[in-house]
């Protein structure tokens, strides 16, 4: 990763502050990003874990669903956790029919395919590309299923649940790496 690039964080809703913190405790350059002026900004782009209708509806509302569709089909490196891998998928189950999404994994979410917050948990799960099992944090978490095409799934549960997959320069994790202090799911990215 080169000197000046600039990591974006959307900062509409949900957890962006504690991916903030971890790259800040990596010493990576980082931005929130609330505006197509803030992303014409960044080199690449994580959306956090939240409300994925609401921050839907917020890419809508602040003009930033098809500035980040157009910079990721140009290439830019872009990683959804929890919500935000189900804002990347092509197909969402269990969402609203008219819920705004990026679409642009071909993979589908299952959202809160755990069950409510009282159902979340933490699991070690093996990560190709990690030489040790990722401690994850699961919060009213999605399922990856069905990935096809170029896309590729890269964590499963013991049960072969999909919980991360990964497309070109394209990341989704069911899970939340920021809640943890273990930075390599973060590194995995900035390696996109």
């Amino acid at each position: 990763m080169g000197a000046s690039m600039i990591v974006g964080i959307l900062a509409l809703q949900g957890a962006f502050r504690e991916h903030e913190e971890m790259l800040t405790r990596m010493g990576i350059p980082c931005l929130q990003v609330r505006l197509p002026h803030d992303l014409a900004k960044v080199d690449r782009l994580i959306m956090p874990g939240g409300e994925s209708t609401t921050i839907g509806k917020l890419l809508v509302m602040y003009d930033l669903l098809e500035p980040i569709r157009q910079r990721v089909r140009a290439g830019m490196p872009i990683w959804g956790t929890c919500a935000g891998a189900i804002l990347l998928s092509s197909n969402i189950v269990d969402g609203r029919a008219d819920q705004p999404a990026l679409h642009l994994m071909d993979i589908t979410s299952r959202r809160n395919a755990f069950g409510s917050q009282l159902d979340s948990f933490e699991a070690d799960v093996s990560v190709a590309g990690l030489d040790a099992p990722f401690h994850t944090v699961f919060i009213r978490a999605p399922i990856l299923e069905n990935p096809h095409g170029a896309c590729q799934a890269i964590a499963t549960l013991p049960d072969g649940r999909v919980v991360a997959a990964r497309q070109g320069h394209m990341l989704a994790t069911s899970f939340h790496p920021e809640l943890t202090h273990d930075d390599r799911i973060h590194r995995l990215f900035l390696s996109l």
